[in-house]
């Protein structure tokens, strides 16, 4: 891991910004060390995110815990995915079409996952080497096809935290079914990107024995105060010593 800077926010939350060889992203630590370790998933773009992520961030620490960010490949200002925004262009003049997405979705979705999910555990590797990170370890966010992959294959992700808010190809179906570690997942009613019947056919997928599903209405960017309340308690739950 190569440090690129460190400073303090408010309330003793330490912000370091980190390379793990071509992957950048940010560390946020809370003033009592070493703490549990939360991954903090995200559409791409760490700058434009930045300012929802560090909100994310300080909330967290309040509750002892350590957050981190990575930008995604093809993400911000690393190399472009090849095809991505052809795949991209091609779903939305389906969805305009009302036609169908699924071999779309596959295009763009699948290479991502199959990219992120490794470069997940390589930081993860990294951050846990530090002297104030620790397990357990959660996920939260999305995209939440990479949640369910790294839910998955990464025996260190304890619980996840996911937003039902993208689409997921068909195929990761059998993965969701075969993932058994506790999951919280948020799912907005009206949200305009994504298919809602086809997010409560994922959570019914889901193969956890211990899985809520919040449901608030609104649109994508319509996500309560509140919701972020219920996730915090979610990780206390299964991230804190004797939980």
């Amino acid at each position: 891991m190569h440090l690129l800077s460190h400073r303090h926010l408010e309330h003793g939350v330490g912000e370091r910004a980190f390379a793990v060889g071509e992957i950048p992203g940010i560390l946020w630590t809370p003033p009592t060390q070493p703490a549990p370790l939360i991954l903090m998933g995200h559409p791409g773009g760490l700058g434009s995110m930045y300012p929802r992520l560090v909100a994310r961030a300080v909330r967290a620490a309040a509750d002892g815990f350590a957050t981190a960010a990575i930008e995604l490949p093809g993400g911000g200002e690393r190399p472009r995915m090849a095809g991505a925004e052809h795949a991209r262009a091609d779903l939305r003049r389906a969805l305009a079409a009302g036609e169908p997405v699924g071999a779309i979705v596959d295009r763009l979705v699948l290479p991502l996952v199959e990219r992120a999910v490794p470069e997940w555990q390589t930081v993860l590797d990294a951050l846990l080497a530090l002297p104030d990170v620790s397990g357990p370890v959660g996920f939260s966010g999305g995209p939440i096809a990479i949640g369910i992959r790294l839910a998955l294959v990464e025996p260190r992700i304890a619980a996840a935290g996911l937003f039902a808010g993208s689409f997921v190809p068909a195929v990761m179906l059998g993965e969701a079914r075969r993932i058994t570690i506790p999951l919280h997942v948020l799912l907005q009613w009206d949200d305009e990107g994504n298919d809602r019947q086809a997010a409560l056919d994922l959570f019914d997928a889901f193969g956890s024995r211990e899985k809520t599903l919040q449901a608030n209405m609104g649109g994508h960017a319509g996500v309560p105060a509140f919701a972020g309340d219920d996730a915090a308690r979610f990780f206390a739950r299964h991230l804190t010593a004797g939980s």
